[in-house]
């Protein structure tokens, strides 16, 4: 076992662990257990030990792998070779794109041979690009979990009810449209989710399901239900919300185990009585069938419109309309029409990208990017959506505009900003025919007009006084020209270049949709330098500077062009658009100063935040803050957190990225998505939150001392419209780093028992599920399994018996973090239930009952290692079975 575990080039914390829940970080053979999970390499390294120990791995149960993975092909002729495997996870989704979401696996197949795996009781292909399922599933004789959740199916296979030992089976968001009469042969399945498909009927034969406890048919286009439902005797929860029904069977309020009926978000017209005195039915956002009285059950019959209250990914837009509201805050009005079938839309939240996300000139960005499916849908009348975003900037200077991407290209669409009355927000509204991908951002106003062969004048709404000439014949065809205006302050001015005497007029951009120039010139109007007049004006201080539309140059073009000047203003004609700018001063190298000034304004000063909380200083709070906002930002969290003074100020590009990496002695997870060798990896952009919590771990050795560390933040990637100059500023060694702030892991405190004084191996704070004789579970154990949750979090919360208020609260307070939203769930629930002996086997049976079989085995596997390691503590001291056992207990870390 330690040659097996060193050729998979594991340190010794790994190979003395098997007694703690295998780390994501690396691979460990527990007994007879091999776990590889979510590698960027792990076939290669399975590959490596199938080499060098097939003896010890072709005994192997459990194996988990990532179908992201370049070698899964070669993989996976090797699996039908594990004749004792028990447990297969063949995964996606370990990987994102460019759009930051979650890639699927490249798993098409499975090779014919899987089916001799006559032990296979677990099967996962999650994540997937199978469009098909294996014809080899259905050979598996044990098979008794099988999740085949988003993947490409269109239909299940005819013989599919010959997987007779089958009791849970999950095919959510797919793409099935029917399934086979042969699902009703399915005796045993006691779970079947078929979320999210495009499903439009169902066969009779699901009624013959008879020991189905949760049936989830949920995201659907179900208009009916079969009667046949109502022989479910077995029947808990029902989930049926999200679909086109227009009623439901009465025979449903007869099913004697029924706890939960959730209709919401359909098209119910008629509810029969009896569904409607259920105490558990669910019936929000239908025409009729509120259980009581609202203002929004008002506001549908008044507008005689639908509302939907939206918390998945999903919703259906009918013919006759609807108004969606999302868990987020984003709102849609489809008004009737607007769709002229049934169509299902598919919505997530995504982070902006730099690298794909491309930030114009002195823009600001004010929220995360909302991504619509089906791209490209076209609808017959213009769909209304409201955005939440930062408060935009009050200077008369800037406006707010949402942007919208079309696969190649940004284009901003006409917005209007309203505020909410009771809580103060900001929402930007737009109209739109299309779906793609959609963003908030903060602009410089843009005034535009279309210019015709007989010419026309344009002036800027920011300052009246610059105005722009088309003369008569100045083109052939009619052109559309914007212009932006960006004043300059004079002591921003001045603090860069260090000279009172030096002013400058606003910077005015033109620009238009046409490659050529204009026929004739074009006579623009800019006011002078504050303070300068034409009565004062020395012309050898004067410089006319006209930059290219990047930025990345500035031209002195005094004597290019005739200046003439009146009392205010000087006036001059260009046959060309790009950025001017005047500039009053004695300075030699004016280009180099303008440039210098124009960098300047498209920075922000930022301050580094690194916060402990106070009752779990391992849980770490980083973050980047502009400048003004950081008093503000320590006063709102200094109730729950602790830590240094924050950083020197720091200045940084909107969309610049930047790494966080903890040092002597202190580190992270490296298999979270944002770890880059070892470097958390962030994106600054200054009205959005830069923040991530995380827990960060000490030596195993640390033997109960103080841990004194620190947190560096080095620069990373620069977005590629800034200057030439700034970006080349940036890339030697000494700029790379920009600020330290100091991290104290306290002293581990032991827990002392009266009699018998400390018991060992608690971390700070001590968190232990379950008790000695059962094996317990530690905070070590609980992280290990919240990085494995992934986006079932909420099904395992629902089953770990937390409300949906509960969820939907964390979903809420942690909407732009998964990770967070997991940890929250699965800590909240495990200091609630600290003290119940049985817990660690209410959180195995939650596991199970999510389809998370894999995570079930992990705890059972723990679970049992620390059983063992109590007996031996047992048998070594000498006590009899009867003696206390608590006091006697080891806890497993």
């Amino acid at each position: 076992m330690q040659k097996m575990a060193e050729l998979l080039g594991l340190g010794d914390e790994c190979r003395e662990g098997a007694s703690g829940a295998p780390a994501l970080a690396g691979s460990c053979l527990a007994d007879n257990r091999l776990n590889l999970d979510v590698y960027p390499d792990g076939c290669r390294r399975f590959l490596q030990l199938f080499e060098g120990q097939r003896g010890e791995v072709v005994q192997v149960e459990f194996l988990r792998l990532s179908s992201n993975d370049r070698l899964l092909g070669t993989t996976l002729g090797i699996l039908p070779h594990l004749k004792h495997l028990k447990s297969l996870v063949l995964k996606g989704g370990h990987a994102r794109d460019e759009f930051g979401s979650c890639q699927h696996g490249s798993l098409t197949n499975l090779p014919s041979d899987i089916g001799n795996l006559r032990y296979l009781t677990h099967l996962d292909l999650s994540f997937n690009s199978l469009s098909t399922l294996p014809s080899c599933i259905l050979y598996l004789p044990s098979l008794r979990v099988l999740l085949v959740s988003h993947n490409s199916l269109v239909t299940l296979p005819e013989d599919f009810g010959s997987l007779s030992k089958l009791t849970f089976f999950s095919a959510m968001k797919n793409q099935l449209k029917d399934l086979p009469q042969s699902i009703g042969e399915l005796a045993v399945l006691q779970e079947l989710d078929l979320s999210e498909n495009a499903l439009e009927f169902l066969p009779e034969e699901v009624g013959n399901l008879h020991n189905c406890t949760e049936l989830d048919l949920s995201g659907n286009r179900l208009s009916s239900i079969p009667d046949s439902i109502a022989n479910l005797k077995s029947l808990r929860w029902l989930r049926l919300h999200s679909n086109l029904l227009v009623t439901v069977p009465a025979s449903l309020a007869s099913l004697p185990n029924l706890s939960r009926l959730d209709l919401q978000n359909n098209c119910l017209r008629a509810v029969p009585p009896e569904i409607q005195t259920l105490p558990f039915v669910h019936l929000r956002g239908n025409p009729l069938g509120e259980t009581e009285p609202s203002p929004q059950a008002e506001l549908k019959l008044l507008h005689g419109v639908t509302h939907l209250y939206v918390s998945s990914g999903s919703f259906t837009v009918t013919s006759e309309g609807c108004e969606v509201v999302l868990a987020c805050g984003i709102r849609f009005y489809f008004p009737p029409g607007a769709a002229s079938d049934p169509l299902r839309i598919y919505f997530r939240t995504l982070a902006p990208d730099p690298q794909w996300v491309k930030l114009r000139h002195h823009d600001v960005l004010l929220s995360r990017v909302l991504e619509l499916q089906p791209h490209g849908v076209e609808f017959q009348q213009e769909v209304q959506i409201w955005m939440p975003c930062a408060s935009p900037q009050t200077l008369h200077q800037r406006e707010v505009v949402v942007r919208t991407f079309s696969g190649q290209s940004w284009s901003d669409l006409k917005t209007r900003v309203e505020q909410k009355r009771k809580s103060k927000k900001h929402v930007a509204h737009c109209s739109v025919l299309h779906f793609s991908w959609f963003l908030v951002v903060s602009r410089l106003v843009q005034n535009e007009c279309k210019v015709p062969t007989k010419g026309t004048l344009l002036f800027s709404s920011v300052d009246p006084n610059i105005k722009v000439t088309f003369p008569a014949g100045v083109t052939e065809e009619t052109r559309n020209v914007k212009l932006q205006v960006l004043p300059v302050s004079a002591e921003e001015i001045e603090e860069v270049t260090a000279d009172a005497g030096c002013k400058a007029s606003p910077l005015l951009c033109l620009s238009q949709d046409s490659l050529l120039d204009f026929l004739r010139p074009v006579k623009i109007q800019l006011p002078l330098p504050p303070g300068v007049t034409g009565l004062n004006l020395d012309r050898s201080r004067l410089h006319l500077l006209h930059g290219d539309l990047e930025g990345q140059a500035w031209d002195d073009i005094t004597n290019q062009v005739v200046l003439e000047f009146t009392h205010l203003y000087a006036v001059f004609e260009v046959t060309h658009f790009s950025w001017y700018w005047l500039w009053y001063t004695t300075k030699t190298y004016i280009g180099g100063i303008a440039k210098k000034v124009y960098e300047r304004l498209r920075m922000y000063q930022v301050n580094f935040i690194a916060l402990q909380r106070k009752k779990d200083p391992e849980q770490v709070l980083l973050q980047c803050v502009p400048k003004h906002k950081v008093d503000p930002v320590l006063k709102k969290l200094q109730d729950r957190y602790r830590g240094p003074e924050p950083s020197d100020m720091v200045e940084m590009f909107e969309g610049e990225q930047f790494f966080a990496a903890f040092e002597r002695g202190i580190s992270i997870d490296m298999d979270r998505p944002d770890c880059v060798d070892g470097r958390l990896s962030f994106i600054f952009y200054s009205h959005l939150k830069n923040m991530k919590e995380i827990y960060v771990t000490s030596p195993v050795d640390r033997k109960g001392q103080a841990v004194k560390g620190q947190v560096s933040f080095y620069r990373g990637a620069i977005p590629e419209s800034i200057p030439e100059d700034a970006s080349r500023r940036r890339k030697g060694a000494d700029s790379l780093w920009l600020a330290t702030l100091p991290i104290k892991l306290p002293q581990l405190k032991p827990r002392w028992d009266k009699n018998s004084g400390p018991l060992n191996g608690f971390s700070f704070p001590p968190l232990n599920l379950g008790n000695a004789e059962t094996g317990y579970l530690t905070q070590a154990n609980l992280l290990s399994i919240a990085r494995r949750v992934g986006t079932d979090w909420q099904t395992i919360g629902l089953n770990l018996g937390l409300t949906y208020q509960q969820i939907e609260r964390i979903g809420y307070n942690n909407r732009e973090d998964l990770d967070k939203q997991i940890l929250d769930m699965l800590f909240s629930w495990a200091q609630q239930n600290k003290e119940d002996p049985d817990c660690v086997n209410k959180l195995i049976t939650a596991m199970k009952a999510s389809g998370r079989q894999d995570i079930a085995d992990e705890v059972e596997t723990t679970i049992e290692l620390g059983r063992q390691k109590y007996r031996e503590s047992i048998r070594r001291v000498g006590l009899e079975q009867e003696s206390s056992t608590e006091d006697s207990a080891i806890a497993m870390t």
